[in-house]
């Protein structure tokens, strides 16, 4: 069953340091942090609008958009007294936050052990060193690894974040960043591939063209194997892509980001099975109404592929028999929405 966030944005307060790609106020659309009294009427506001109890305890309170454990300590543990009064018994099943590897060490994940914070997602962004410094991340692979055995020994749910497309790195880098990150045995991952903000230095770098993006297509395949590969490690990615944000929409120089491209990565997915599973007839491809775009293709741009590579060799089919999430390939059923 899928999980919910009530997502409350702390922008750059606290982060020690400012990455290539980071313009935090365009990402998170707000300029100031919010007082502790803020953040309570948007936590009031979403209990008031879920009303349904298990819902409720799927759902977490969520601090994004900054390095939370790196905020002057007094707001943190504002935030978290406000937080913590609106989990439990009827309420939110607990509080998640996001923060950078090196902001991680046992004092630090004993107070939020206190206050029920119950998940912590790292921005690992790459696990090789020189794409780390080229996009002034200020940490290493090893204080990601470092950080994740911690978060994972004091008990609390574990997701690593990861980038794609960074200046400096390449499908291959990207891909054994995925690989790492599954020798941490996290679960969850986000991925997101890069956007090209105006007010970065990766804008500059692009303008000025040093920085040279590999195709987009190439960034769908890439996405679709890390993808493939963490479900395979029964790993939940739980998103692909940047949330569709207007500070992004209208800020984005260059780059991955697209509305639906969570979609694109699930329909290449669906994809490189239906090719993997084809035989010398007709490959029938079915899935309920829900995944029916996913399966022909965003844009219908599966459909397309196999009329134009394999003419009359490949069938689509909506099936609503089949469980929300199941493509039935050939008569056998895999598991490729969540």
């Amino acid at each position: 069953m899928k999980n919910g966030n009530i997502s409350i944005f702390i922008p750059h307060l606290g982060c020690p340091n400012a990455c290539s790609f980071c313009n935090q106020k365009t990402i998170s659309a707000a300029v100031k942090a919010p007082a502790a009294e803020e953040a309570e009427a948007v936590i009031k506001s979403a209990l008031e609008y879920i009303t349904d109890s298990e819902k409720r305890a799927r759902t977490e309170i969520a601090f994004f958009g900054g390095s939370f454990t790196a905020v002057p300590r007094d707001y943190m543990v504002s935030l978290l007294q406000t937080a913590r009064r609106y989990t439990g018994k009827d309420k939110f099943g607990g509080i998640r936050i996001s923060t950078r590897p090196d902001r991680i060490d046992g004092e630090i994940l004993t107070l939020l052990k206190e206050y029920g914070v119950t998940a912590i997602e790292l921005g690992a962004q790459s696990m090789n060193d020189r794409v780390l410094a080229a996009n002034s991340r200020g940490h290493t692979s090893e204080d990601v690894r470092r950080a994740a055995e911690l978060i994972k020994a004091y008990g609390f749910e574990t997701g690593l974040q990861m980038m794609t497309g960074l200046y400096g790195s390449s499908p291959e880098d990207d891909l054994y960043t995925g690989e790492e990150i599954i020798k941490l045995r996290p679960d969850t991952v986000r991925i997101y591939p890069t956007a090209v903000l105006k007010g970065t230095r990766l804008g500059e770098l692009y303008e000025k063209g040093e920085y040279i993006l590999y195709p987009f297509e190439s960034c769908v395949e890439v996405c679709a194997r890390l993808a493939r590969r963490f479900s395979e490690e029964n790993i939940r990615v739980i998103r692909l892509g940047l949330h569709a944000e207007e500070g992004v929409r209208e800020n984005a120089l260059a780059g991955y980001y697209h509305p639906a491209f969570g979609e694109i990565v699930r329909s290449r997915i669906i994809r490189d099975l239906i090719t993997e599973s084809m035989t010398d007839g007709v490959t029938l491809c079915e899935t309920a109404q829900s995944g029916m775009s996913a399966l022909t293709g965003h844009e219908r741009r599966n459909r397309k592929y196999f009329d134009e590579h394999f003419p009359g060799r490949v069938m689509f089919k909506r099936n609503d028999t089949l469980p929300r999430g199941i493509v039935r390939i050939n008569g056998k059923d895999i598991r490729v929405f969540t």
